[in-house]
């Protein structure tokens, strides 16, 4: 029959692994957010003038241009010349989104297909990505280095190989 305390030492004993693994992860290195702001513009239409609104956007790489309408009294889509989107068939009813993604930057012009004619055309500017890195040098001169975050993981590695060479009491018998 097993024991209370039988059961408890079981259960305890993954528990200094699982700290030890959770600090040396934590001291060992640094995540860096290197996560794009990523912003929607909307375009809808203007029904009246047969105008895309608005007309003309500025983007950065990574943004996403939506194009939306519903209830309208004709039915419109959003093509580009280049053929990088389609919102596929006009309609008096559209919510299409497209995403820029890094490489895309550039003008991209855009035409409503039943209406190019009365001059129903739009414009994407798309600027690219800029990814600033911080490259000058800290008081010290390092470049944002953290040595004491390696001599740090390097004192926990070395405290969980005391921890786990010692063997509980229970196990010497």
């Amino acid at each position: 029959m097993c024991k209370y305390s039988d059961f408890l030492d079981l259960m305890m004993k993954p528990l200094p692994i699982t700290v030890i693994l959770l600090l040396v992860a934590l001291t060992t290195g640094t995540i860096e957010d290197e996560s794009i702001s990523q912003e929607e513009v909307v375009v809808t239409v203007d029904s009246t003038n047969l105008r895309f609104s608005p007309s003309s956007v500025t983007i950065t790489e990574g943004d996403t241009v939506r194009f939306f309408w519903s209830g309208e009294l004709l039915a419109h889509n959003a093509v580009a010349y280049d053929g990088l989107f389609d919102s596929g068939d006009a309609s008096r009813n559209v919510d299409y989104s497209f995403k820029f993604d890094v490489g895309t930057n550039g003008t991209h012009e855009y035409l409503c297909e039943p209406h190019e004619e009365f001059g129903m055309t739009g414009t994407i500017v798309v600027e690219p990505l800029t990814v600033v890195e911080d490259t000058s040098p800290d008081e010290d001169g390092g470049r944002g280095s953290l040595p004491a975050a390696g001599l740090l993981g390097t004192a926990t590695m070395v405290f969980a190989a005391v921890i786990l060479g010692r063997s509980s009491p229970s196990s010497r018998m």
